[in-house]
């Protein structure tokens, strides 16, 4: 933990932790990505009817979710519920090595370096329908043959995490929104081509109602793999890869993205993630 530095270690550890034992994290009904902490349930009920825009148009689930009833706007992005009381202790099932994994043989550029898989709303960015004065970006959205506008938000400091993470790792953005609203978003936020692969919601395992992100089906060791992710839900399966985020909103003060930098920076020197990561966790 020598790279981490004295005050970013002991930042970093405490807002890992207390992120980490929000397990109750309230569901993004709508345009938002998943669950939020429950000091965001007042935000997330004004945000119910954008984030289940986000959440409806799939291709194909593992499982096929619930039937649920009609929405004002069907939902477009990342809509995981959060963990229910006692789910950390109950046994997740081992999935099946897919047929096919979800990413291509690495490139010689990223030949020897391990994959970052990194959420998107929530964790890099906020979106909403609702006009914002100052967003970084507007990006229209057809929803049954009408434009939708949605304005999104890039986290502080953003820009310098997503360059230095392209310099140290193999980049995957993962989200359980859909491509036709998250495509276009990653097109404006990553200028630099960081992001290796784009993984969408129909590369998401359903499971127990939420969006899951099985790093299994990636086709990386799984040693060698971290995810960097607001919702605990979406990483039930690896928790012990997970570097999990607080969700962000519109704190413009935020330096969470910036105090991960220096640990990124110590773990990116690591034989494997686990050491590393257990050792932040026990702190």
């Amino acid at each position: 933990m020598g790279a981490l530095g004295g005050n970013c270690t002991f930042e970093f550890s405490r807002r890992i932790t207390a992120t980490s034992m929000c397990c109750s994290w309230p569901q993004c009904a709508f345009l938002f990505p998943a669950s939020q902490c429950n000091v965001s349930l007042k935000k997330q009920r004004h945000r119910g009817i954008l984030s289940s825009f986000f959440c409806c148009f799939r291709d194909y689930n593992v499982e096929a979710p619930p039937a649920s009833g009609p929405s004002v706007l069907p939902p477009l992005v990342e809509e995981n519920g959060g963990l229910q009381k006692g789910d950390q202790r109950q046994v997740i099932p081992i999935p099946s090595p897919p047929a096919k994994y979800l990413l291509p043989e690495a490139t010689v550029l990223d030949y020897g370096k391990k994959c970052v898989v990194i959420d998107l709303d929530e964790t890099l960015v906020h979106s909403s329908f609702k006009p914002i004065s100052n967003a970084d970006f507007i990006v229209p959205v057809e929803i049954d043959g009408t434009i939708h506008q949605v304005y999104v938000l890039k986290r502080p400091h953003v820009d310098e995490f997503l360059q230095r993470m392209g310099q140290l790792f193999e980049c995957v953005l993962f989200t359980a929104s859909l491509a036709k609203y998250a495509d276009p978003v990653a097109d404006l936020l990553d200028r630099w081509g960081v992001f290796r692969a784009r993984l969408f919601r129909e590369s998401c395992v359903f499971h127990r109602g939420n969006y899951v992100k099985d790093l299994s089906r990636l086709g990386r060791e799984l040693s060698k793999v971290i995810i960097v992710d607001n919702s605990p839900a979406s990483y039930i399966f690896h928790p012990e890869n997970a570097v999990p985020v607080q969700s962000w909103f519109d704190d413009m003060t935020d330096t969470e993205l910036l105090d991960l930098i220096p640990f990124f920076e110590g773990l990116s020197r690591e034989d494997d993630v686990y050491s590393m990561l257990h050792r932040l966790c026990d702190r």
